[in-house]
């Protein structure tokens, strides 16, 4: 299956893609940053350097690789949880808008979000449920992930309160929503 990986350097998507690769996917991974582009590459995937925000590029980005499936990782997380501000909540509004619009021109059959497993309040919930609304409305799958930790995550020495799942179980559970039907599947420990 060829599969288009928004976010492909984030802490699931770093995990994903090699995941995809050895399974025999063609895999076209994107970031925001060229500085992350030979990561990429040294993973296995084609890199794409995007602005999810550029919604033209975006759209020509994806096209351009014709994916059958699209895999929504985009977060604008900042490196401490107590800074999460609304650049987060833009990500998940126009982000998935612009990336399921891009999807949607490719003819892609499959399209698949993360989201949070946990209520968020304020505006954050509010564009929680946005992303959820548009990717079910599109026959998508939402990946709702419990609290990461690992390696890379907030919680790296710790686990965090329920629901909670390994990064590493994260990436490992996506692969499995390629084949899902449309609807919201929890991602953790059990």
């Amino acid at each position: 299956m060829r599969v288009f990986v928004a976010g492909a350097t984030g802490v699931i998507g770093a995990r994903l893609v090699p995941l995809l690769v050895a399974g025999g996917h063609a895999v076209a991974g994107m970031t925001r940053s060229p500085q992350k582009a030979e990561t990429l590459r040294h993973l296995g995937a084609e890199p794409v350097v995007c602005d999810a925000f550029d919604a033209p590029a975006l759209r020509a980005m994806v096209v351009g690789f014709w994916p059958e499936a699209v895999v929504n990782k985009l977060t604008d997380l900042p490196d401490e949880p107590a800074a999460i501000s609304e650049l987060n909540a833009r990500m998940r509004r126009e982000g998935t808008r612009n990336l399921l619009a891009a999807a949607q021109a490719a003819g892609a059959s499959r399209f698949i979000a993360q989201s949070v497993a946990w209520p968020l309040s304020g505006d954050a919930g509010a564009a929680v449920s946005e992303l959820e609304r548009l990717v079910l409305a599109a026959g998508g799958v939402v990946l709702r992930y419990g609290r990461l930790y690992g390696p890379g995550t907030y919680y790296e020495g710790e686990r965090p309160e329920p629901p909670r799942v390994h990064v590493d179980e994260a990436a490992r559970r996506t692969l499995f929503a390629l084949n899902a039907p449309s609807g919201i599947v929890e991602v953790a420990d059990r």
